[in-house]
């Protein structure tokens, strides 16, 4: 239950600080302290489009919008080496260790040298602060210890990966190798000439809830169990998010793959009503097209879940460029608008 206790936190972590920025950029405005105020809202734009904020906001465009914040928040940081050198000094001890969350390891060092330069250079030509020598060592000594925390959690990153392959609670691959395995299977899909499909299964009550109750968490097991046995050998299913499921078919068109996401869905249909879940199952199908990528795939499969539960749920939903087709419960087939 470890990455279940780390989720919850982050997430309680992540809201708390959403509402301590967005009040500090309340009162810096209406304090007449536009600068402040304006990082404040970055580093707010930061955390909410974050994925520990929200798990939909790993797909695109969100890591997108979540690096152009951590932009401006940079940006903003060195514009109060020209405002005041000291302006927004604590901001920066917290710097390293988002850039290095966020951004590729070469990008994070390169902004916090350039920051570091910039603050011994403002510390040396800076008049009127006695205090500013102690600053740049309090800086300097911050870097360290984020430097120090990073290569711990790389280097538990690395001991642990073995262990994080598969889902705890539903023995399912865990999405942290989802999108480096699906660009595996994309590469050899279009080097070998053949089909492939994903298809993106969801519940559909409680579709929005980051946290799902304790009922809904003991069938997810079950559930795993169910698409375990549905599945051939070297097909490969992921916990894409609390109650979704994203499955890779190597081979599979996407006609066939909408057979089989019919079966699956009924299927865990059967198995919530036998235990007595009042629940009902969505599937998304998508299936490779020329130019696609391992976002732009699984993106299309979550639009296409998404399109299936807005339409009241209980349906498989395949998209495609041309047009998508939606399979209901009833054994009628109704268009959708793409």
């Amino acid at each position: 239950m470890a990455q279940t206790a780390d989720k919850f936190l982050l997430n309680r972590l992540s809201r708390a600080s959403l509402a301590g920025f967005v009040l500090v950029a309340a009162v810096c405005a209406a304090l007449g302290e536009p600068l402040t105020a304006a990082t404040a809202a970055a580093a707010a734009g930061v955390i909410m489009s974050g994925r520990s904020f929200h798990p939909g906001r790993r797909l695109s465009p969100w890591p997108r919008v979540q690096k152009l914040f951590f932009a401006a928040l940079v940006l903003l940081l060195m514009t109060s080496f020209w405002t005041g050198p000291w302006a927004l000094s604590h901001w920066f001890y917290g710097l390293a260790l988002v850039a290095f969350a966020l951004v590729p390891r070469a990008i994070a060092i390169a902004v916090t040298v350039v920051i570091v330069a910039l603050a011994m250079a403002a510390a040396h030509w800076a008049e009127g602060i006695a205090d500013r020598h102690q600053m740049i060592s309090a800086l300097l000594l911050t870097v360290l210890l984020s430097a120090v925390l990073i290569f711990l959690r790389d280097y538990k990153t690395r001991q642990l990966a073995p262990l994080r392959r598969t889902d705890e609670l539903t023995q399912a691959a865990s999405r942290e190798y989802l999108t480096a395995d699906l660009h595996k299977e994309i590469q050899r899909s279009e080097r070998e000439g053949t089909d492939m499909s994903i298809i993106m299964i969801g519940l559909d009550a409680h579709a929005s809830d980051n946290d799902p109750d304790e009922d809904i968490r003991s069938i997810l097991p079950r559930i795993g169990r169910f698409l375990h046995s549905q599945l051939r050998d070297f097909d490969t299913y992921y916990r894409a998010a609390d109650l979704q499921f994203l499955v890779i078919l190597p081979g599979i068109a996407t006609n066939e793959a909408i057979k089989r996401a019919e079966t699956i869905r009924k299927g865990l249909g059967t198995l919530l009503e036998a235990h007595g879940m009042n629940l009902t199952v969505s599937t998304g199908i998508a299936g490779l097209n020329i130019g696609d990528d391992a976002d732009s795939l699984q993106q299309s499969a979550a639009n296409a879940l998404r399109r299936a539960q807005q339409q009241g749920g209980n349906r498989t939903q395949a998209y495609s460029t041309r047009a998508p087709a939606s399979v209901p419960a009833q054994p009628r087939v109704e268009g959708s608008a793409p």
